[in-house]
């Protein structure tokens, strides 16, 4: 009698404590079976974050800032700009914080926005959607080696966030052939990060201080994907005195430089970055113009077709 009693008493411990173990497997079923959470997080070196998708009315400021994040052991990495990208960090930017991973539970310890909590699902080897425990917001990130990941697609696809990274654009080259227009004029651009649509131009002469600039006008734009093109964009100015809105062909030169290809007239321009402005903290001083800290608009293009040929 003692030695069943003692069997059931051992019986009951041993279910009691297994029921209090956490079951850390991320998904025993799913697209990587007997895989935990940080495993996976730490599978891909770069976690892209595809806004466009994010869904709720909420906010949570350090995914809203980043383009990529990366999970390393325990810290956490971003890269809030497109300019060094690829090179800052390694490929992973900069570090914002900590992180903890166990069963479906990601929590986040930000340097300076604090602690987030999210419930993790997996949607893909390398796909998974964060879905904040306090707050109604979704985000959709997609997760890369630095290897496989396309540094060049990223900053076409963000092509309005690039613009707005350096507090004003320098005409640098003029193409001698195509026809003389009324762009010739315009030295300077500047596009706002406050919004997707105000750009600023000025006349001043090339090699005047940034500081100095008189932005002689202010205008709204717009950005077109081209069909049957990922490395190539629309830039339409609206400029009112000139009658008509100047549209351009954009390329990326580098990280510092775009072309900008002036449809009607034929003429090629290169303008290069002034003043880079790192998003990074909330207090930065080469951000003297912003009034509060880029976040990252849902962007929606339209398409145009290519008018000019080949160049």
């Amino acid at each position: 009698m003692r030695a069943i009693k003692y069997f059931f008493g051992l019986f009951f411990i041993l279910i009691t404590a297994s029921s209090c173990v956490v079951d850390d497997d991320f998904y025993r079923d799913g697209p990587n079976p007997g895989i935990t959470l940080d495993e996976l997080l730490n599978t891909y070196s770069i976690w892209y974050v595809d806004y466009d998708r994010t869904e709720g009315p909420d906010n949570i400021p350090f995914l809203s800032k980043a383009f990529t994040i990366s999970f390393q052991n325990g810290r956490l990495y971003a890269n809030n700009n497109l300019v060094g990208i690829g090179q800052t960090g390694n490929g992973l930017g900069v570090q914002i914080g900590y992180y903890d991973a166990y069963g479906e539970t990601l929590e986040v310890f930000h340097d300076l926005d604090g602690r987030y909590d999210f419930y993790v699902d997996q949607l893909a080897n390398n796909r998974i959607r964060l879905v904040s425990k306090n707050y109604d917001v979704s985000y959709y990130l997609i997760g890369y080696h630095r290897s496989d990941f396309d540094y060049n697609r990223l900053f076409y696809d963000n092509i309005e966030y690039f613009l707005q990274e350096y507090r004003a654009w320098e005409k640098t080259y003029t193409s001698q052939l195509g026809a003389l227009n009324e762009f010739d004029n315009e030295n300077f651009l500047r596009f706002t990060p406050e919004n997707l649509t105000t750009f600023y131009s000025s006349q001043d002469p090339v090699g005047t201080d940034i500081d100095l600039i008189q932005w002689d006008y202010e205008g709204n734009y717009e950005v077109f994907d081209v069909q049957g093109y990922d490395d190539l964009k629309i830039l339409r100015l609206d400029y009112d005195f000139f009658n008509d809105n100047e549209e351009f062909e954009l390329t990326v030169i580098n990280d510092s430089t775009i072309s900008l290809y002036h449809v009607e007239s034929g003429t090629t321009y290169h303008f290069q970055g002034r003043q880079f402005i790192p998003f990074l903290r909330e207090n930065n001083s080469n951000a003297r113009e912003i009034k509060k800290e880029r976040e990252r608009f849902k962007v929606e293009r339209k398409m145009k077709t290519r008018k000019s040929s080949e160049k």
